[in-house]
């Protein structure tokens, strides 16, 4: 979505004004996903500022969002635009607990615990500007999953650390009706798993690639990162289910697209 026309739909939404008074863009990129599922739980992996948490916001008031962000000046900016329910966590999720390092690019929503390679230069014009310590902690460490209002969509951005992420969810992965997650088809950060290899594990796991949003062509690159989202396999198409949305009752998970 061209920025200048991003920026005029939100601000034709009195909603988002005080976030764009702040300098947080919602991320109105995604918006055509939630004309396709509901969200009674949002898990927002590599939160940044808020932008995607925003959007949930809007479209699903009631909704819980659980937002895990390590940066804490992103942090408190998210804090301060997204509205209740809302918890900020202050760790990075992986696979195992810890203390890792985390990698500080020129554009900090770029950031990672894996380590920008020169094609994540080449794509992004993206650098390595530095390095800070972080908490690590798995899923299943900070939250009882079972416990959340259903649907549960767990959003990804996490810039190479995606099959981590879910890993130290796996033993979850049954309560999570959906995942959203920027995938890379080109390795940007090193050692970073591909778009085939989250695609193949999250299979194996009982989760349907469901649809594709959001591709991204680099100069010089070509196809370089898009947007899937996986669902549960075996997740009934006409099952009840509440989002946290005020009280509309949506019939499914997945909504038909009109």
């Amino acid at each position: 979505m061209n920025r200048y026309v991003k920026y005029l739909a939100a601000a034709a939404q009195p909603v988002f004004w005080p976030a764009l008074l702040r300098r947080v863009m919602p991320a109105l990129e995604h918006g055509r996903l939630f004309d396709d599922i509901a969200v009674g739980t949002l898990i927002d992996v590599g939160a940044n500022r808020g932008q995607f948490s925003l959007l949930v916001r809007q479209r699903f008031p009631k909704a819980e969002i659980h937002a895990f962000e390590p940066l804490e000046p992103e942090r408190r900016l998210l804090q301060s635009v997204v509205a209740a329910p809302l918890t900020c966590h202050p760790v990075a999720l992986g696979a195992a607990q810890g203390e890792a390092t985390f990698h500080v690019t020129s554009k900090r929503d770029s950031s990672s615990l894996f380590r920008p390679g020169a094609s994540q230069q080449a794509a992004s014009g993206v650098t390595l500007t530095g390095s800070i310590k972080v908490q690590v902690a798995r899923l299943t460490d900070v939250l009882d999953v079972a416990a959340l209002p259903r649907p549960i969509l767990m959003k990804l951005d996490v810039q190479g650390g995606e099959l981590d992420v879910i890993a130290g969810a796996v033993s979850v992965l049954p309560m999570i009706d959906a995942i959203y997650t920027e995938v890379s088809f080109v390795m940007l950060y090193e050692q970073q798993p591909l778009a085939s290899e989250i695609t193949t594990f999250l299979d194996k796991h009982g989760f349907a690639l469901r649809g594709v949003y959001n591709h991204f062509f680099a100069a010089g690159i070509g196809p370089t990162q898009a947007d899937f989202l996986y669902v549960r396999s075996e997740w009934p198409p006409r099952a009840s289910a509440t989002a946290g949305g005020g009280d509309r009752a949506f019939p499914a998970l997945l909504e038909p697209a009109t």
